[in-house]
């Protein structure tokens, strides 16, 4: 059995496993949503090519993209904890900027996917 000293004693293994943990488990969530979403984007293009209605799957894939890269992002932040030196620091930190920076794209892609679809469609309403 572990006593409150031997924890304090093992604090930096203790945290740098559990960052690694964490750090592993939320690129995989990531990964999967943007797997199971490009998928799904898929399958829906295929079904509304099939049955010719008005093709708009942006709006799917770029959702899941964006989630997927949001917990990629939050795997990085948790990878802070376990960085040893300078140049790591660096590099991690031009990783989160990019993965910041594709975030921001895709939610503006989304939002003027939604605006084109919302113009689309009152003008091709009954008058």
């Amino acid at each position: 059995m572990f006593s409150f000293d031997a924890i304090v004693d093992n604090y930096q293994s203790i945290l740098h496993f559990l960052a690694e943990i964490t750090v592993l488990t939320l690129e995989l969530v990531g990964i999967f949503i943007i797997v199971v979403g490009s998928f799904r984007a898929l399958i829906q293009l295929l079904i509304r090519l099939r049955t010719k209605q008005p093709i708009n799957v942006m709006i799917e894939l770029g959702r899941a993209l964006a989630l997927g890269l949001e917990f990629k992002m939050g795997a990085e932040i948790v990878n802070t904890v376990i960085v040893r030196d300078i140049k790591e620091l660096l590099i991690l930190g031009l990783v989160i900027l990019l993965r910041a920076v594709l975030a921001i794209l895709i939610h503006w892609e989304i939002k003027n996917e939604r605006r084109d679809e919302k113009d689309h469609a009152a003008e091709n309403a009954p008058r």
